[in-house]
């Protein structure tokens, strides 16, 4: 396999902290009442803290998603999380609707977006996380050209690392695929996602689900992955508005107990597991 995990590890877990604060109310959902940007304000100043004071009791090296909206708004709660030695990938310049944009609008926030890691981070990002996880047709060959390693945003596998390609959607006849990206994919689940169970949005989402089922739900996938897969990576995104809650995070701590407990699982970056990878 092209995946060539460390020796003695037999499953690549990531968690995803998608640090999306002001960014995900206003850019995706187009709210910024004082209540909306409360709990972005919540995000950063009690999620944060509880999840990075988490991955060091479990000693895991995740990967930071984070508009550079979230890096000038909440500077010290940034700041943590990158003197705390964790990987920030770029996750958009204000959680923008990708789809919506058009090429100029596209190439201008990305270049805003790689901009803004430079300041923040010191360094460009080495992978990307589309906001609320969708492209637009020139969105993976603005990838390649801007210096991308990896993506993280779509959902062609559930636990193998892949190339995606570019689809011709033909309606009247079967569409048709482009060559292979040099970008490895690391593929997503709105089913080990904890925003569209936990949070509420009047009209919009119903949120308010149980923890309990979301957490066995991921527990499930890491059981099958575990079991039935070669070199899997099991890819979580966690939001720290929704991951923090008191509910939520007594479940996350049983889920990481229970994953900690299997030989070899190794907790890292996306960029880490990326490292792993030749091709064949």
């Amino acid at each position: 396999m092209p995946l060539n995990l460390p020796e003695g590890k037999k499953i690549a877990v990531n968690i995803g902290a998608d640090f999306d604060a002001h960014a995900v109310w206003m850019g995706t959902f187009d709210k910024t009442s004082p209540s909306y940007l409360s709990r972005g304000e919540y995000c950063a100043t009690v999620g944060v803290p509880r999840l990075l004071d988490l991955f060091e009791r479990y000693d895991i090296q995740g990967t930071w998603c984070t508009p550079v909206h979230t890096m000038e708004t909440f500077p010290d709660a940034f700041a943590r999380i990158v003197e705390a030695g964790q990987e920030v990938a770029a996750h958009g310049c204000y959680h923008e609707s990708v789809p919506s944009l058009d090429r100029d609008t596209e190439i201008r926030l990305m270049e805003q977006t790689i901009e803004g890691h430079l300041k923040h981070v010191g360094k460009a990002p080495r992978g990307y996380r589309s906001p609320a996880w969708d492209f637009t047709e020139h969105t993976l060959e603005l990838l390649e050209k801007t210096g991308f390693e990896w993506d993280s945003s779509l959902m062609g596998h559930d636990f193998q690392p892949y190339h995606p390609r570019p689809v011709d959607v033909r309606w009247e006849e079967g569409s048709v695929f482009g060559p292979p990206s040099p970008l490895l994919e690391f593929p997503v689940s709105w089913y080990l996602d904890d925003f569209p169970v936990g949070e509420y949005i009047p009209g919009v989402n119903p949120g308010l689900g149980s923890s309990e089922v979301m957490f066995q739900r991921f527990q499930d996938h890491f059981d099958f992955a575990y079991q039935r897969e070669t070199d899997p990576v099991l890819a979580i995104t966690l939001h720290p508005q929704t991951a923090a809650r008191a509910h939520h995070l007594l479940g996350l701590e049983r889920l990481l107990d229970h994953m900690a407990s299997h030989e070899g699982v190794w907790f890292a970056s996306l960029s880490d597991i990326y490292d792993t990878w030749t091709e064949d």
